[in-house]
């Protein structure tokens, strides 16, 4: 299946701005309470805002042009009463979107790293973690900002701009209608022009997480690139990348600013129209000056909310944006799902059981093609062969971090796939070529995915350790299990790595043991004393070992031959080198 995310932008859907705020509304469905008090406050600001040029317009037709000193004064009470609700409503507003925005963050942040979780070892092969972090991170983070600052601006100023024309028609409806004929265009203008103002969005965010994924990518590998003296190599692919950003920065920023000055252009020809016309109707007796005044206001009060639309908009375009490449991971659904068992298993010998078994990281490209395994309960196995042959890969499908193209794996006797996930790695304890290590200290990276101990003291745990032989390999770390370890690894040695890694599989006292060169960095003692420990694990526990280094895989029951898509039986020990050195030459 592939996984391989958008980044391009020719997919990118377009749309008008309403058909986007009803993409982004769904995500407020559970803050529903709250956002309905928002939107009765923005419904009080937006009366405030169009009943006070009626009385701006009664106090000068009335008080201020009969000197009505006492009326003016009502007037302007009365005014201010309503500037204050408008006030306390916008402040109402601004706190309960600000809390919803940071909501609906927090829940997709979740949802997205929860897919994540999901998905399969594939999808993290095929996708970039710098993009990853770019879409958890930056894309986010515009929808937070649209939530909390554009989404009831805009419902607010469509409302304002909605009771502005009514009251525009209503008061006059020619000059009304001449009021709002700039509107009109500059509408058309930007119902044309928005799909290019969307992929030119789309494009710069896509440039961030490019950018995200080559800092992520250099500063990871930053040793090789000094040790090679390449660091003219690191400066030109972040130059690249960093040109590549800022021409997407610029066209998106071009694209996003372009409508304030054009809706600007058209309050001011608004306005004019409003004004020329209306000196010829008060000329002509039809209009006051009262009026006039209001009028003014009015259009002030359509085309200021619709200047402000402009950035709104833009916000939204960034929003919808971040949207799509939200979207995208949260669609992806696990190819690898736990499938219902068809009855009880029947009573097997075997352990693990490969039965025709082919895959292939690329459809069509084969890695093992038709392997059948027979791994019986309490047995060590080994698998040789070249670099490349298939051994890590046939690891894996053991533990079920990929699914066979063909042919079925069964776990004691049942299909491997009906095991969930705990039960599965309950079962099997794999360690890897690279061991993963978290920030934290050695306890906290033994204990990994292990809650069994998790309430004990150290002193308590130091016996578990003991009871399992761990003991003496606590003691290769200076400060014991208190040692710190950082995410990056740098406070330990690659074998003191293995060494956590080894120590957090055997504690889970798995029944199958995967050790994927496991020893490879570890030096001999020490490897006599893994070799101890695996002695002692029960004798029902059934072990794969896959080394390049012979001596490790002396002891083995069967020795099993991988390479070229094909596993074979080696037999003995000196089979098993004549195999690999013949692989060796043939490949």
């Amino acid at each position: 299946m592939n996984y391989t995310l958008n980044t391009s932008e020719s997919s990118t859907p377009g749309g008008s701005i309403v058909s986007g705020v009803q993409r982004l509304i769904p995500l407020l469905l559970e803050e529903r309470i709250p956002a309905i008090s928002a939107l009765v406050a923005i419904v009080c600001t937006t009366v405030t805002n169009l009943v006070s040029p009626i009385f701006i317009a009664r106090a000068v037709d009335t008080s201020i042009r009969l000197r009505d000193f006492a009326g003016v004064l009502s007037w302007s009470l009365l005014l201010l009463g309503t500037y204050i609700i408008g006030l306390i409503a916008s402040y109402v507003q601004t706190i309960t979107m600000g809390g919803i925005g940071r909501r609906v963050l927090f829940k997709l942040r979740n949802s997205i790293f929860n897919t994540l979780q999901e998905l399969p070892v594939a999808f993290f092969n095929q996708n970039k973690a710098g993009d990853l972090i770019s879409r958890i991170n930056s894309d986010t983070d515009k929808l937070n900002q649209f939530f909390a600052q554009s989404l009831m601006q805009f419902i607010g100023n469509f409302f304002l701009i909605i009771g502005s024309g009514i009251f525009l028609v209503a008061l006059h409806p020619y000059l009304g209608l001449a009021a709002l004929v700039p509107a009109l265009v500059v509408l058309i203008i930007t119902h044309v022009i928005s799909p290019w103002v969307k992929r030119a969005s789309f494009t710069s965010l896509q440039t961030i997480g490019g950018m995200s994924s080559e800092i992520q990518e250099s500063i990871n590998n930053f040793r090789v690139i000094v040790a090679f003296n390449r660091l003219d190599y690191f400066r030109t692919t972040f130059a690249t990348v960093n040109e590549n950003n800022f021409r997407a920065s610029i066209s998106a920023g071009v694209a996003n600013t372009l409508f304030t000055p054009l809706y600007g252009f058209a309050y001011n020809l608004g306005q004019l129209t409003v004004l020329a016309y209306g000196i010829i109707l008060i000329s002509h007796g039809q209009f006051t000056v009262g009026l006039l005044i209001g009028f003014l206001l009015y259009v002030n009060n359509f085309y200021n909310p619709l200047r402000q639309l402009a950035s709104v908009w833009s916000s939204m375009q960034l929003a919808l944006a971040g949207f799509d490449r939200i979207s995208e991971i949260l669609a992806l659904e696990s190819n690898m799902p736990v499938v219902e068992s068809i009855g009880a298993a029947p009573m097997s010998d075997h352990a693990l059981e490969f039965l025709d078994v082919s895959f292939g990281y690329v459809e069509g490209h084969d890695i093992l093609s038709g392997a059948t395994l027979l791994f019986e309960k309490g047995k060590t196995y080994a698998l040789v062969g070249p670099t490349g042959g298939g051994k890590s890969t046939a690891a894996a499908l053991m533990a079920r971090l990929y699914d066979p193209t063909r042919g079925t794996i069964l776990l004691n006797g049942e299909d491997i796939r009906t095991f969930s996930p705990d039960a599965r790695t309950q079962k099997i304890g794999f360690i890897l070529q690279e061991p993963f290590i978290f920030t934290g200290t050695v306890r906290d990276n033994i204990l990994y995915g292990n809650d069994q101990y998790h309430g004990y003291s150290n002193e308590q745990f130091v016996i578990v350790l003991a009871q399992s032989h761990l003991n003496a390999l606590v003691s290769r770390f200076e400060r014991g299990l208190d040692t710190p370890v950082l995410s990056s690894g740098d406070s330990l040695s690659l074998g003191q790595k293995q060494l956590i890694a080894f120590m957090r599989v055997v504690l889970r006292s798995p029944e199958i043991l995967i050790l994927d060169e496991a020893t490879a960095n570890i030096d001999t003692v020490t490897e006599q004393l893994l070799g101890e420990i695996l002695d002692n694990l029960p004798s029902t526990t059934t072990k794969v070992i896959i080394a390049h280094r012979l001596n490790t895989i002396e002891n083995a029951d069967e020795i099993y031959f991988v390479n070229a898509g094909q596993i074979t039986l080696a037999g003995s020990l000196q089979a098993a080198v004549d195999l690999l050195l013949h692989g060796k030459r043939s490949s």
